[in-house]
């Protein structure tokens, strides 16, 4: 018997029906060890080793495996077929050698690109050893990228608190965000507008041509300027006559795009199923491993991380054979199509993402799939059966028309196009994923018999005003095509990049827009300014064509670590000189027209307007940057970053408090105003002055001084509680509004409860509190069941928590990672977590017999405890209400 090492237990699953019972198919979920989150895990000095420690939940995973080796035959390593694919299966082997595990046992190394029986079982039959320069060129991006977050992160905490990460990648990418916003920011509109007629042949066809020429020059999008000249260009065309000067009609051919990589995946997904890059991934990996169709699981499409855009031979002809009987002969070229790509490494080089079966359509399979996994593989499907159609035939036709009168003269031109054939359109629409105003083509539709030497009769000139437009922000798709167009990272790392820079709120993501948060352009210009050349494009590329060549055996990786932390050492050291009032003054010049947006009375952005003679600048405090007055303590003006401060405040001028009236009972003026966390009220000034922050819901426009006296009165005693005497309290805290009784803490539904809950209720929702045992949460909403637990033990579920979403299994709670779709999760991944947080906590797992036992009590007192729940409930909140009324 052999052991085989895969990285999913889905795959594993269904790897062991294909291999049989001389097999035993063990998963290891993912990688099984990393380096620690800590100081010396990479040693520069010691040549750059580095210390490798199994995480908690792999544990289990690694004895599974070592157990089973003890008493095979031999160790097949069949991880994925790219670089960390080979790096788990060094990790594995490493672990065994170091266990003297293995001793003579034979040790292979097999990669398939499908899952697929036959894939598989050609991959048993052609075993190799474990790739070296991939085991390197993995050590060497791994050691870079800790190397890099972990010396200059902490330069970042110290510097610029509120900051809370840098990477080798990330941060360059998060550079791209920030300088397209600086491009918008300085982005200066200019007028031009657009001339168009309306015409009609002869035969009464109407059509529209736009002007080309005028004043003997040739008229482009943005050349006539103003008015005035776009009038006198009107005038001119309304008064001539129009003949037509040629006509030529070209055929166009547009050929098929290659199948997608990863990158291209990512886009085509973006643009057209509003996935995100990791919502993607996420998909196509369930669509790799495999999912049931009419009885067999395999893999649906291939390895979804590749830089590749060929086919293998038999696909290509599989994908031939299918076009033949789907679309028709007509639509199948003489001979096969082959896409070539400068590979950028050789783990890369893999075929492009297709189907493993092009006789799989989208609609026989659609059943066994759910909408997401459906809309994906139909995208790859069509995408790579398109990749080997015919092309798609058109025709353009251009017709110039001149406009004279008098002495004067302008030029206009009617495009049309007209699909003859449609080739490999018929299978997939377009393939340019990411339009820009300047890809939209107004010459889609098919002119009228238009001949040389006719007239032409005008109907309606028109001439519109238009203002040129700043660049577009970028999407997900967008920055990860300008991430691969100047060689930044990988397609393999593009989605947790992007997943990154959200998690850390160093950007959000709206309508698919990625816009920089004020904490991602402090970071950004604090790199510009103190580590610019490691946010470089340039340099940036240059160390992935270094990191590339590493993967191909022509470039030793230790070298490349000690070039790099030669530079970057002394530039870490060179920072613990550097003063904050340094870094201030760099990021108040750098960052100009974020902190300090221009006035509308035009008076100097960095005079404060609360005290009239200090200055503003960029404070730093424990959460994070803000904007702050010179003549602290004395003037206690504060805002938050933004470049449009009174919106960022909602809708208050953060230099002139809205006065709302004085308190009757005080006769201090109650003012509402914006600080460093949001909008505020306040009663009087100075230090002795109470405030309080807006419960969320509250809009400041909506505060008037009767809301806000409301405000000012919490925390407000309700009564005394009837058992112990002690005062009952309602107040507004970080989770919301709440009854407070003795150190109990129990939450109300509403704001708007916190005014005028009474006795009896606070006194019943303290009694329901305690009776959950104090929990938040103790009624969580089950979002969906995972199945039983594959150690057994019962139900692992997803809930939806007051903290957010997390995986249920017995007393195990384990929160799902920030950015994950709760709905996505999958035993897989549910697993190490729950192990990971059992470990933590040292709580035992739940014992088979015993869950199944407690499971069917659960089941047989269900309906008696409800009821009398529900008995007890309505008792008691008829006396409540009767007793608050």
């Amino acid at each position: 018997m052999e052991v085989v090492v895969v990285e999913s237990p889905a795959k594993a699953k269904t790897i062991n029906k294909y291999l049989g019972k001389d097999y035993k198919v063990l998963a290891s979920f993912g990688h099984v060890r990393d380096l620690p989150a800590k100081d010396g895990s990479v040693l520069p000095d010691d040549d750059f080793a580095m210390s490798w420690k199994v995480d908690t939940a792999s544990t289990k995973r690694v004895k599974d495996i070592a157990d089973a080796v003890k008493n095979a035959d031999g160790l097949i390593l069949a991880t994925d077929p790219d670089r960390e694919g080979e790096a788990i299966s060094w990790h594995v082997l490493d672990l065994l050698n170091k266990k003297k595990l293995l001793k003579d046992k034979p040790v292979k190394r097999v990669v398939f690109n499908a899952i697929t029986k036959k894939a598989v079982l050609d991959a048993m039959a052609n075993p190799r050893d474990i790739d070296e320069a991939l085991v390197n060129a993995y050590l060497a991006r791994r050691a870079l990228d800790y190397l890099v977050g972990f010396n200059l992160s902490p330069v970042l905490w110290r510097k610029l608190p509120g900051a809370r990460s840098a990477g080798r990648v990330q941060s360059v990418a998060l550079r791209l965000v920030c300088d397209r916003e600086n491009e918008i920011e300085r982005f200066v509109p200019e007028e031009y507008w657009n001339i168009v007629a309306d015409l009609k042949t002869v035969r009464g066809d109407a059509f529209e041509a736009r002007l080309v020429q005028a004043d003997g020059k040739r008229v482009q999008k943005n050349s006539v300027k103003n008015q005035e000249q776009a009038f006198r260009i009107r005038d001119l065309l309304e008064g001539a006559t129009y003949s037509v000067a040629s006509v030529e009609a070209k055929p166009v051919r547009r050929n098929p795009g290659p199948p997608f990589t990863t990158s291209t995946l990512q886009q085509a997904a973006s643009s057209r199923l509003g996935f995100s890059a990791s919502r993607t991934m996420q998909v196509a990996q369930r669509l790799y491993e495999g999912i049931a169709v009419g009885g067999e699981t395999a893999g649906l499409i291939t390895y979804m991380r590749t830089d590749g855009v060929s086919m293998a031979p038999e696909a290509v002809t599989a994908a031939r054979d299918a076009i033949g009987d789907q679309f028709g002969a007509r639509y199948l070229p003489e001979s096969a199509r082959h896409y070539s790509v400068k590979a950028k490494n050789a783990q890369e080089a893999h075929e492009a993402i297709r189907p493993t079966d092009f006789t799989r359509t989208p609609q026989s399979v659609k059943k066994y799939l759910d909408s997401d996994q459906f809309r994906l593989y139909d995208l790859v499907w069509k995408r790579g059966i398109a990749s080997q159609m015919a092309s798609a035939e058109m025709e353009r036709t251009t017709a110039e028309i001149t406009a004279a009168k008098g002495g004067e003269s302008a030029g206009l031109r009617a495009v049309g196009t007209v699909v003859k054939f449609d080739g490999f359109l018929a299978a997939y629409a377009d393939n340019r994923e990411e339009k820009t105003p300047s890809d939209e083509d107004d010459d889609d539709g098919r002119l009228p018999e238009i001949n040389k030497g006719e007239n032409v009769d005008k109907e309606k000139i028109r001439a519109t005003q238009h203002f040129t437009e700043p660049p577009p922000r970028y999407s997900e798709a967008s920055l990860i095509k300008r991430l691969e167009e100047l060689g930044i990272g990988r397609p393999s790392t593009y989605a947790s990049t992007l997943a990154t820079l959200r998690d850390r709120e160093y950007v959000t993501i709206e309508g698919r827009k990625l816009t920089p948060e004020p904490k991602g352009r402090l970071v950004t210009a604090f790199l510009e300014n103190f580590f610019n050349r490691y946010v470089e494009y340039d340099f940036t590329a240059e160390l992935e064509e270094k990191l590339d060549k590493i993967s191909d055996g022509s470039l030793e990786w230790k070298q490349v670590l000690r070039d790099f932390w030669k530079d970057f050492y002394a530039q870490v050291e060179g920072t613990k000189e550097l003063r904050v009032t340094n870094v201030l003054d760099a990021l108040n010049e750098a960052l100009a027209p974020l902190v300090f947006p221009k006035r509308e009375d035009g008076g100097d952005p960095r005079q404060c307007q609360a005290c009239g003679t200090g200055q503003l600048s960029l404070k730093l405090g424990k959460y994070g940057a803000f904007v702050g007055c010179s003549n602290y303590p004395e003037c206690n003006f504060t805002r938050q970053l933004s470049g449009d401060a009174e919106a960022a405040n909602g809708g208050i001028n953060p230099n002139e408090p809205n006065e709302l009236g004085a308190d009757p009972e005080t006769g201090d003026m109650v003012t509402l105003r914006s600080g460093r966390f949001g909008p505020y009220v306040q009663r009087g000034d100075g230090k002795e002055a109470k405030r309080s922050s807006l419960p969320k819901g509250w809009k400041p426009e909506d505060i008037d001084l009767e809301k806000a006296l409301r405000l000012l009165a919490l925390p407000r005693d309700v009564g005394a509680h009837p058992e112990d005497g002690k005062m009952i309290t309602a107040g507004l805290g970080r989770y919301g509004p709440f009854v407070l009784h003795d150190g109990t803490y129990a939450n109300l539904e509403s704001i708007d409860e916190v005014f005028e809950v009474g006795v009896n209720r606070a006194v019943a929702a303290i009694a329901d509190k305690k009776a959950n045992g104090g929990r938040r949460g103790a009624t969580a909403k089950a979002l969906k069941s995972l199945g039983d637990h594959p150690d057994g033990g019962g139900e692992v579920t997803v809930n939806e928590g007051r903290y957010g979403p997390y995986v249920k299994w017995g007393k195990i709670n384990a929160t799902i990672p920030k950015g994950k779709d709760p709905q996505a999760i999958t035993m897989e991944e549910a697993v190490p977590l729950l192990a990971a947080r059992a470990e933590k906590a040292g709580i035992k797992k739940p014992a088979k017999k015993a869950a199944a036992k407690k499971t069917a009590a659960k089941k047989t007192t269900a309906k008696s405890k409800t009821a009398t729940k529900k008995t007890a409930s309505s008792k008691k909140t008829a006396e409540a209400e009767k007793s608050d009324s």
